[in-house]
């Protein structure tokens, strides 16, 4: 991809700090990745980091064919459901997690103590932003925005280093500066869909950093390659994954860290009691078995031949630019006019994510979630209508 984005005005060979009132300060360089800091409030800077894919679909919106949120479609499958169900004869007792816990310290070789169960990736940001001090947080944007939010909402300054558009959105280990304490970031990211090279994001660790790899869709990565989950020779090593994508379980929130004993054990100490539910844990304990690993497998490979698929459907209309090469269950694309383009798909049916609530990008950029190959045909001619019309 050539341009850089309209939202993300690019810096050569310099990074840039600003405060919370937006004034920009040198930090050092870094190549052609930029660090800007951000407001107090969570819009902040012109971006709605509390915006996520599922508010296209809400309400009559639903109706949509959803090409928005990440959720492997078709899921929970039939046998993780009555697994689910059998489990609501328990809900009298309280949660006993230390099963499904053992089953995911097996799962990435790992002894127990390096497991804490959450409520859903998006819970163990918020325990990380108030157990963790941090003197200087960086969080590597464009990706996931709730580390940052829960940072802010701590009472952290957060400053972002912003990946470029020019070098494929892809990690330069140089650009985050040596002193920052605490960093963050996705592997594959949402919303580029760029896989960092384990050994880049490796390359962060510092003694006195706490390394924050977000491997939520690690699990869409045939052969989960460029993970970090198993490490323990990473000093300060955080890595999240979440069952949520893979497995159809948003509305069930269920995830858990992987980490360092003396980290678990300072979020576990800012987590409330129980959090998470008998029925999350009996997901977790399912989705850790040797058959569900080889269907999570099997759905991998068939994700990355339908990423494939939409991709090159894309390559068929000229005005869209598609980043690559991508590794998630999503892709991102820039076009011109893509907020009006956004609209009108919805009037075609179709709702797919906006890019402008991301840091590093602007209102040209659209992330689609993948589908299978006849709701891929179909959203592509409805998109190719939307662009003619828009160019009419």
């Amino acid at each position: 991809m050539s341009a850089a984005s309209a939202g993300s005005a690019r810096s050569s060979g310099s990074v840039r700090s600003a405060g919370s009132d937006g004034s920009a300060e040198s930090a050092g360089s870094s190549g052609s990745a930029r660090s800007t800091g951000s407001a107090p409030a969570s819009g902040s800077a012109g971006f709605d980091l509390r915006h996520h894919g599922d508010a296209e679909v809400r309400g009559a919106d639903a109706a949509l064919t959803d090409l928005a949120v990440n959720v492997r479609s078709g899921t929970p499958p039939e046998w993780l459901k009555a697994r689910i169900a059998a489990s609501l004869d328990g809900l009298a007792a309280y949660p006993d997690g230390r099963a499904a816990r053992e089953a995911v310290a097996a799962r990435h070789g790992l002894p127990a103590g390096r497991v804490l169960l959450t409520a859903g990736a998006a819970e163990a940001f918020v325990l990380l932003a108030r157990a963790l001090p941090s003197r200087r947080p960086v969080v590597v944007h464009p990706q996931f925005t709730e580390p940052e939010s829960a940072l802010r909402d701590a009472g952290h300054t957060v400053e972002r280093v912003v990946l470029d558009e020019r070098d494929g959105f892809r990690l330069t280990p140089g650009a985050v500066p040596e002193d920052a304490d605490l960093v963050v970031i996705g592997n594959p990211t949402n919303p580029t869909s760029v896989l960092h090279p384990a050994d880049a994001l490796a390359e962060l660790a510092r003694p006195g950093r706490t390394l924050v790899v977000d491997e939520a869709f690690m699990d869409a990565v045939p052969g989960e390659r460029e993970s970090l989950a198993g490490r323990t020779d990473v000093p300060g090593l955080v890595v999240l994954r979440s069952l949520t994508k893979t497995w159809g379980l948003a509305g069930l929130r269920i995830g858990y860290v992987l980490a360092e004993p003396d980290t678990v054990t300072a979020l576990e100490r800012v987590q409330p009691l129980w959090p998470v539910s008998s029925p999350a844990l009996v997901a977790a304990e399912a989705c850790c078995t040797p058959s569900a690993l080889a269907e999570a497998a099997y759905a991998a490979d068939r994700m990355a031949a339908d990423r494939a698929h939409l991709a090159d459907r894309l390559a068929e209309l000229a005005e869209v630019r598609v980043c690559g090469p991508a590794a998630g269950s999503f892709l991102l694309i820039r076009l011109p006019g893509a907020a009006a383009i956004r609209t009108r798909l919805r009037e075609l049916g179709f709702a797919v994510r906006r890019g402008d609530t991301f840091p590093g990008l602007g209102p040209d950029w659209l992330r689609l979630a993948v589908r299978d190959p006849a709701t891929t045909d179909r959203f592509v001619i409805a998109l190719a209508k939307a662009v003619a019309e828009s160019a009419d």
